[in-house]
């Protein structure tokens, strides 16, 4: 009886946090969506990426500072921390600068490629080096990204290039995080997370701030740093009841949040490159997750896991 309860128990927690997971992606979602729509109406979108930040560095500090969380502000990696922290600026900044001409679906599906772009990198930078299965998904996958952008032809849009250059810079936050994971608190590095962005942008405000006259600029100013800072809890919520492989399929599901979001507001409807090119990106992702998630037993001996948790969206 007491091992049934527990097994009811576990599975529950994992339900839990499948919901807290989606939750957290359609929040993501709602983020791009917003600052989507703030460019439309003339915002910079660089004003976007300051309140995106200013907004999670206070909700973030009235949780974890020196004061209630005694040593927070202690790391071993200074430089690192603030270089991880730059790098997630630089992905917010470019992401936002891509929806102004993008789709939310093109700038999420070439996002998708993140993990494999970590997968990639991983052996040179960590020394976690990918079997040659591992290499050729990678490969499959950056081939559906070549779909969605389609170099070379009349379709192709310039914006692609400030998206795929979002997706570099969360794949080198990624390999920073995991340098980082081994020699610092997860709160020391959540309480540098967004300072970077912060200080970069604070001085540029004289050049970018506009004042917004309609209170629903001023609400979506706000939200884009909310719908972060809400769907990073619900990610750590998530990651407290679940494993990382029952939560990574679902991050896929972000895509149907973006192309609902993308249809009611701005009306548009993927073309058929980004939905091949997507499916693409996302078999491939998927089959890194089931490589990541074979038995150590059944690996190579010399095998070890290239890929980031792909349930880690960041925004």
């Amino acid at each position: 009886m007491e091992s049934e309860t527990g097994g009811a128990a576990s599975k529950n927690r994992r339900l839990a946090g499948i919901a807290l997971m989606c939750g957290t992606l359609a929040f993501f979602a709602c983020l791009d969506a917003s600052a989507k729509t703030l460019a439309g109406r003339g915002v910079d979108p660089l004003l976007s990426t300051f309140m995106r930040y200013a907004v999670n560095v206070t909700l973030v500090l009235m949780v974890l500072n020196p004061i209630r969380t005694p040593g927070v502000a202690r790391t071993n990696r200074l430089t690192l921390q603030v270089l991880r922290s730059l790098l997630l600026f630089g992905s917010t900044a470019l992401n936002f600068l891509a929806l102004r001409k993008l789709q939310l679906a093109e700038t999420l599906s070439i996002q998708f490629a993140t993990p494999l772009m970590v997968a990639l990198l991983a052996g040179p930078l960590l020394g976690e080096w990918s079997s040659p299965r591992r290499l050729v998904a990678v490969a499959v996958g950056f081939l559906g990204v070549l779909v969605i952008v389609r170099p070379g032809v009349d379709a192709f849009q310039p914006a692609v290039l400030l998206s795929i250059g979002n997706m570099l810079c969360y794949a080198f936050y990624v390999l920073t995080t995991r340098k980082l994971a081994s020699v610092d608190s997860t709160a020391t590095t959540v309480f540098y997370s967004g300072l970077a962005g912060l200080a970069v942008m604070s001085p540029l405000l004289p050049w970018i701030w506009t004042t917004p006259t309609a209170w629903s600029t001023w609400a979506l100013l706000v939200g884009v740093g909310l719908f972060g800072t809400l769907g990073h809890w619900l990610l750590v919520l998530a990651h407290a009841r679940a494993p990382a492989n029952v939560l990574a399929p679902f991050i896929y599901t972000q895509l149907l949040w973006s192309v609902m979001l993308g249809y009611l507001i701005f009306g548009d409807v993927p073309n058929r490159w980004t939905l091949i090119g997507a499916s693409i990106v996302i078999g491939s992702g998927l089959y890194l997750l089931t490589q990541e998630s074979t038995p150590r037993a059944r690996r190579r001996p010399d095998a070890r896991p290239a890929t980031q948790d792909p349930a880690s969206p960041q925004r």
